[in-house]
């Protein structure tokens, strides 16, 4: 009786051993992966509140651009302490500070790979999912980060809070884009040729 309780506690440590390896593999990977994410495009569909949007994300070196096509074309380049809002249609622009706003969570996962760190881990059979509860001064909140694990890629964020419920699934992923010059400027986008 004594050998088979210690061969079961044995086999229990060796598994648990594994699973957490595992479980440190992935979050390494994962962080190293969001960490060589620049210089990256993909498109994106957007639900916020029942309301549907779509256009393309583009990661830079500390900033990120992101252009929404439909329904109303609308321009938004961010940094960690400056942005910009600029509606095509109106023709006005607008520079606001992203972290008193929602662009801020979107900054923070894309430029901070420890983002993921102290997030609540659910790994189903094709998917890592990692979900971070916080406060603000939007109130409580929680942010879903979900990453296809074969091959790695991410895949959506889903952000809800008192005033907000967002979703966004990203696909049409491209890796190492060029820019030009002038594509992350916080600056009038028709002052300039916009191609990348």
């Amino acid at each position: 009786m004594y050998l088979k309780n210690k061969v079961t506690f044995l086999a229990l440590i060796f598994f648990f051993s594994e699973f957490v390896y595992a479980q440190s593999d992935s979050d390494y990977k994962i962080k190293d992966y969001l960490e060589n994410l620049k210089f990256f495009s993909a498109s994106f569909l957007q639900e916020e509140n029942n309301s549907l949007s779509n256009g393309k994300l583009f990661i830079g070196n500390d900033r990120i651009r992101v252009e929404y096509e439909n329904p109303t074309e609308i321009l938004i380049i961010f940094s960690s302490d400056k942005a910009m809002y600029y509606d095509y249609e109106l023709e006005e622009i607008e520079f606001f500070n992203p972290k008193s706003t929602m662009a801020w969570f979107f900054y923070d996962i894309f430029n901070n790979p420890n983002f993921i760190q102290n997030s609540n881990r659910v790994i189903s059979e094709n998917y890592v999912i990692f979900e971070k509860y916080g406060s603000n001064e939007f109130g409580d909140y929680v942010v879903k980060i979900f990453f296809e694990d074969k091959p790695l890629v991410i895949r959506k964020i889903v952000l809800i809070s008192e005033s907000v419920s967002l979703n966004i699934s990203i696909f049409d992923h491209i890796y190492n884009e060029k820019f030009n010059k002038n594509f992350f400027k916080l600056i009038n986008p028709t002052f300039f040729d916009e191609g990348k």
